[in-house]
């Protein structure tokens, strides 16, 4: 194997980012000597978006949700992610 390049100083993110989207991480980083790593408390990124609802679709959401003692936003997320989740398994 080569000798691998230093990885330099990065002054903010934006830089980092700069760099590796121009750079083959591969000649700094020897990846047969990584770990896999656990990151349970990472949140996925969102995005905010402006969905129009019925009103009596929302009424019947946050019924729902308050049977489940939670925000009626989740539930509506917890749905839409099983059914995504269904879609993308279907025949």
């Amino acid at each position: 194997m080569n000798k691998l390049k230093k990885i330099p100083k990065f002054k903010n993110e934006d830089e980092e980012l700069e760099f590796w989207s121009t750079h083959d991480s591969t000649e700094y980083v020897d990846f047969s000597k990584a770990k896999k790593a656990l990151f349970p408390n990472l949140k996925p990124s969102t995005k905010t978006i402006s969905v129009r609802l019925p009103e009596s679709l929302i009424e019947h959401l946050k019924q729902l949700a308050n049977k489940r003692d939670i925000p009626y936003q989740s539930l509506l997320k917890m749905f839409l992610a099983e059914r995504v989740e269904q879609e993308l398994h279907a025949v």
